[in-house]
């Protein structure tokens, strides 16, 4: 009997519609069987929505992009810089392969827990910007570890031809790097970083863990303590529906530039 042999997308895809029959199926148990003015009062409260509306809009949402922003672009960099000094060789390499390799290694809560408590208890000194600080650098050190690999991986794919043609017409290794290879290792890496930026965005709830001022809560920290306030789950509910709209965009987004950057799609 032969065996059905699928492409890798046609895996993905068939996975996608396995997951929206295993959602749909759910939903239908649930509005068959559930209490619904209890799941009302106590998920979808109207009046509790009325109340945290708009902060969880201008502050929590806010600030769950601005911390997106920030340590995306902080572990771009990172990423890059680490990137270069593992391809290198050397010293250098011997530093970046330790660092990617421990904070890959380590729970990112534990990197937060690291730079939000464990540093300031054991040394004293204080990150700027406090509690929020010390976290969005947790965050830009854990996007750069990942980040590292998926553009090492990204200038290992530019065409060893390319850098030795460049080093024939007199450029130097650092010329050949930033004017040849990086470019070109860029673009081949945008559709993993731009899905490293989806997952960056819900890890951005891990801060709640080191507890941020009312001013500073993202999403998860506005759900929760609207949970404690309210004694209704609302706030959680919608703060998930609200990373929905945005994580869902970015997903397409993901799936579109595959397809165009793909000549094999």
């Amino acid at each position: 009997m032969a065996v059905l042999k699928l492409k890798p997308t046609q895996r993905a895809r068939a996975g996608r519609l396995l997951s929206y029959a295993v959602g749909i199926g759910v939903i239908a148990l649930v509005a068959f069987t559930a209490d619904w003015p209890k799941l009302q009062h106590n998920f979808f409260n109207p009046d509790v929505i009325a109340k945290i509306f708009p902060n969880i809009i201008v502050i929590a949402l806010r600030n769950t992009l601005l911390y997106t922003v920030v340590a995306f672009v902080g572990g771009s960099l990172l990423g890059i810089l680490l990137a270069v000094m593992k391809v290198a060789g050397g010293p250098l390499s011997w530093f970046a392969i330790a660092f990617i390799e421990f904070f890959r290694g380590v729970p990112a809560l534990m990197t937060l827990f690291l730079f939000a408590f464990i540093i300031p208890i054991a040394t004293g000194f204080q990150f700027p910007g406090g509690t929020i600080g010390a976290g969005l650098l947790g965050l830009v050190i854990v996007t750069g570890a990942y980040s590292a690999e998926i553009i090492r991986a990204g200038i290992e794919a530019v065409a060893g031809g390319q850098s030795e043609a460049a080093r024939s017409l007199g450029m130097t290794q650092g010329q050949t790097m930033g004017w040849i290879v990086l470019p070109q290792a860029l673009r081949i890496v945008i559709p993993p970083m731009t899905n490293e930026l989806v997952m960056l965005l819900k890890d951005t709830s891990l801060l709640f863990s080191i507890g941020l001022a009312a001013p500073d809560r993202e999403l998860t920290t506005f759900g929760k303590d609207g949970l404690s306030t309210y004694a209704s789950a609302t706030p959680l509910i919608v703060a998930a529906l609200l990373y929905l709209v945005v994580t869902l965009p970015l997903t397409y987004l993901v799936s579109k530039l595959e397809k165009k950057l793909d000549p094999k799609r």
